[in-house]
């Protein structure tokens, strides 16, 4: 029985040192397999023996695990959909085979890094037929309220790089400085004429005329003008007039103190912002709070725009895509306009080593690694998205090379033990004769 056992003991550290050799094997082939996590071996020992007055050994068994919470170091890539988690989270994919069936939900995989490209249909692939998922913005760039425990409104980043866009203008920010001189009494009363463009909600051009004409009084100086606003898109039909009133005090002077609405949308001091209606839809124009110079003012005897801006865009084509830290993917056109198309959720799950690890360094959730939940990049316990980078392997070459030599050993002593006692069952039968 204590030899036998002996050699049930020293077969069974064959078999264990034998898994182990597998495990470093493994490690060491994908030491340059991007997001790969190695794999780590552990020995227990089997106990046969109650403490009787004979000792049966009882062997080791070997288990392993992969250690998916114990990533590589990151790398920079020129490729701006190479993307990868730094800390905590994991990307959420589909396989492209599962979607071409189209049967359902594909199922929800999870992966720390990948270099993503559009393929024939727009779909951000990997070359080993990973597709990235994430959730569609709204037209305005916004994300709709998704279920956070569920894949369920998921689909493929789809990036046209052959898409047209053009944002409307909704803003407009005035910053001009009227002459004061043009309201003292004796001037010319000649109005002073500003044009803007502005697109509209295709995309096409078109303008506010701004007209601001000096009430000239009879003696000494009035300080007020009448704004007009046409609209190109509605045959330069009058969409706003005010009456301005400026201060010329010396606390204030040349700066706005009072607004009168003669005809479109109330003035706000508070903002400074007043509403008017373009053949669009309304347009929020700002023309500075009262006793503030961030907005119209008047001022010596110049007619100066010091500072026009607005909104909106005209219509451009795609031709960049970027994510940002927080998962978001913004296109860029050719127009300078940036817009949001999509955003990618980091998954997190409570035990990451209990996820069932899959080829193409991909996991699938299981009971063992508990629930998943899908947070925002960078909120809650995860970390954040790195674009231009992919994530190395988790091997250590040195320490596996290391620990290679000491399996190496460790084998070779077992089989010492199993010859060994084939040596003494031979004597045992020798005795015999």
């Amino acid at each position: 029985m204590t030899i036998s056992s002996s050699l049930n003991a020293s077969v069974a550290g064959l078999n264990a040192n034998a898994t182990r050799l597998a495990a470093i094997s493994d490690n060491i082939a994908n030491s340059s397999t991007f997001g790969y996590r190695r794999v780590e071996t552990s020995f227990d020992s089997m106990i046969l023996s109650d403490g009787g007055p004979t000792y049966a050994a009882g062997g080791v068994r070997a288990t392993t695990e992969r250690l998916i919470d114990q990533g590589g170091a990151l790398v920079t890539t020129a490729n701006p959909t190479d993307l990868s988690v730094r800390g905590r989270g994991f990307i959420p994919v589909a396989l492209s085979s599962d979607l071409e069936v189209a049967n359902g939900q594909p199922p929800l995989l999870l992966t720390t890094t990948g270099s993503f490209r559009t393929d024939s249909e727009g779909r951000l692939v990997t070359a080993s037929g990973l597709t990235l998922m994430g959730w569609p913005a709204n037209p305005d760039g916004s994300i709709p309220a998704f279920p956070r425990d569920t894949a369920e409104g998921l689909v493929p980043v789809r990036v046209n790089v052959n898409q047209l866009t053009g944002e409307p203008t909704t803003a407009i920010n005035l910053g001009v400085n009227l002459p004061a001189t043009e309201t003292d009494a004796g001037a010319t009363g000649m109005p002073r004429d500003l044009s803007i463009e502005y697109f509209d909600n295709l995309g096409r051009s078109e303008t506010v005329l701004v007209s601001f004409a000096p009430v000239v009084p009879a003696t000494g100086s009035s300080n007020s003008w009448t704004m007009t606003l046409h609209d190109s898109a509605q045959n330069d039909a009058v969409i706003g007039q005010y009456t301005l009133e400026f201060d010329d005090s010396r606390a204030a002077g040349g700066t706005l103190s009072n607004v009168t609405t003669v005809s479109g949308g109330p003035y706000d001091p508070a903002t400074g912002r007043l509403i008017v209606s373009v053949e669009g839809g309304p347009m929020e124009i700002n023309i500075g709070r009262p006793g503030s110079s961030d907005g119209l003012t008047q001022l010596s005897d110049s007619f100066a725009p010091l500072s026009i801006s607005k909104d909106g865009s005209p219509v451009g084509n795609m031709v960049s895509v970027e994510v940002d830290a927080n998962g978001f993917v913004h296109a860029t056109f050719d127009t300078g306009a940036t817009r949001t198309i999509f955003q990618v959720p980091l998954v997190d799950l409570p035990n990451p080593n209990g996820l069932v690890a899959l080829d193409r360094q991909t996991y699938r959730p299981s009971i063992e690694s508990g629930s998943f939940f899908l947070w925002d990049a960078g909120d809650g316990p995860t970390g954040d998205m790195v674009a231009f980078s992919r994530q190395e392997s988790a091997t250590d070459v040195a320490r596996e090379l290391t620990d290679m030599i000491q399996t190496q050993r460790a084998y070779s002593s077992n089989a010492r033990v199993v010859q060994t006692v084939n040596e003494m069952l031979q004597e045992t039968t020798n005795m015999i004769r």
